[in-house]
C-alpha cells in the first residue's frame, strides 16, 4: 500500500507529519460524502459497478487486481498512481512494489471514459479507484459498504515514497506492524487489510526465497510451489496468495497461515508464534467478523487525508495531469 502525501509542496521531512496531523483532527475527511455526486453524476456508482462487474466476469484476477491498484495508490488516495511518467516527470509505476506488478489501469481508463461522457470533469480518478475496489471485492463475494466520496486528483506523485513506504513481501512482523502504525492502523486493522491476500496472486520473485529456504512452510506446500517457481528464473510466473479459493473473497487466507501455507513471508508472519496470532485465529473462525473488519479498515484507509475542496484537480485522463 503506497502510502500518500496530500501536499505536494511540503518538504519530504513534513509529509508525513502533515499527513497524520491532518488524519488526528480529521479535517480532510470531514469532507467527503457518500452522496458527493448524487446530483451532479447520479449515475456514477452504477457506471462504476457495472464496469467492474464486467471486468470481474472477464477475469476474476482482475477484482484483485483492482483492490490492490486502490491500496498501493493510498493514504491519501490521491489517483497519483495512475500517472505515466513523460520527459519531465517520473511516476509511481516503475516503482519496486508496482513494476511488473500493478495492473486494472485500462479498466480505470474505461470507467474515466464512460463517466466523461455522462458528466464531464465532475467524478475523480481517485474516486474511482475507491469504488471499484469495493465493488471488486462485492463481485468475488465479499461484504459491501459505503464508499465516502470527494477525493480530488494529485498532480503529482513519488517514486520514492512508493519505493521507501509500501511495506516488502519480506517484511517481518514487527515492520509489518510498524509501517501501519505509522498511518494510524492498528495490527488488528493490520491483519484485516492483509486479508486482502484471499484472492489475487503474485509473482515467483516475492516468494522464491521463502519457498526454498524458510521453515515455516508446509513441506507438500513449498514442494507444489517449487514446481511453477524455479530456483532461478521464472520471476514473473504467477501463483495464487490463497492456495484454497484464490477467485473467493472468504477467510481461507487465515486458515492457511495457520496450515503454514502463506504464500508470502510477510503473509506467514501475521501467524508465526507472534502477537497477531490471535486475531489469524479469530478470523479464520468467524467469516463476517473478518469481512466486517476489512470493510470498516477500508473506509479508514479511503478517508486518510484525501486531496478536497480546491486541492488538486479532477483529471480528465487519469494517464496526465490536466
Amino acid at each position: 500500500m503506497a502510502p500518500k502525501n496530500s501536499s505536494s509542496s511540503l518538504p519530504t521531512k513534513f509529509r508525513f507529519m502533515f499527513l497524520l496531523f491532518s488524519f488526528l483532527i480529521g479535517t480532510a475527511s470531514a469532507q467527503l460524502s457518500s452522496t458527493f455526486y448524487a446530483t451532479t453524476c447520479p449515475s456514477a456508482l452504477s457506471t462504476i459497478k457495472s464496469a467492474v462487474t464486467a471486468a470481474v466476469a472477464n477475469e476474476k484476477r482482475m477484482g484483485a487486481s483492482l483492490l490492490r491498484l486502490h491500496f498501493h495508490d493510498c493514504f491519501g488516495c490521491d489517483a497519483s498512481i495512475l500517472l505515466d511518467d513523460t520527459a519531465t516527470f517520473t511516476g509511481e509505476k516503475t516503482a519496486n512494489p508496482n513494476v511488473n506488478s500493478v495492473r486494472g489501469f485500462e479498466v480505470i481508463d474505461t470507467i474515466k471514459s464512460q463517466l466523461e461522457s455522462s458528466c464531464a470533469g465532475v467524478v475523480s480518478c481517485a474516486d474511482i479507484l475507491a469504488v471499484a475496489a469495493r465493488d471488486s471485492v462485492v463481485a468475488l463475494g465479499g461484504s459491501t459498504w459505503t464508499v465516502q466520496l470527494g477525493r480530488r486528483d494529485s498532480t503529482t506523485a513519488s517514486l520514492s515514497t512508493a519505493n521507501t513506504d509500501i511495506p516488502a513481501p519480506t517484511s517481518s512482523l514487527s515492520q509489518l506492524i510498524q509501517s501501519f502504525s505509522n498511518k494510524g492502523f492498528t495490527a488488528k486493522e493490520l491483519v484485516a487489510l492483509s486479508g486482502s491476500h484471499t484472492i489475487g496472486q503474485a509473482r515467483c520473485t516475492n516468494f522464491r526465497t521463502r519457498i526454498y529456504n524458510e521453515t515455516n512452510i508446509d513441506s507438500s506446500y513449498a514442494t507444489s510451489l517449487q514446481g511453477n517457481c524455479p530456483s532461478a528464473g521464472g520471476d514473473n510466473t504467477l501463483s495464487p496468495l490463497d492456495v484454497t479459493s484464490p477467485t473467493s473473497f472468504d477467510n481461507a487466507y487465515f486458515k492457511n497461515l495457520q496450515s503454514k501455507k502463506g504464500l508470502l513471508h510477510s503473509d506467514q508472519q501475521l501467524f508465526n508464534n507472534g502477537s497477531t496470532d490471535s486475531q489469524v485465529t479469530a478470523y479464520s473462525s468467524n467469516l463476517q467478523t473478518f469481512k466486517t473488519d476489512f470493510a470498516n479498515a477500508m473506509i479508514k484507509m479511503g478517508n486518510l487525508s484525501p486531496l478536497t475542496g480546491s486541492s488538486g484537480q479532477i483529471r480528465t485522463n487519469c494517464r496526465k495531469v490536466n
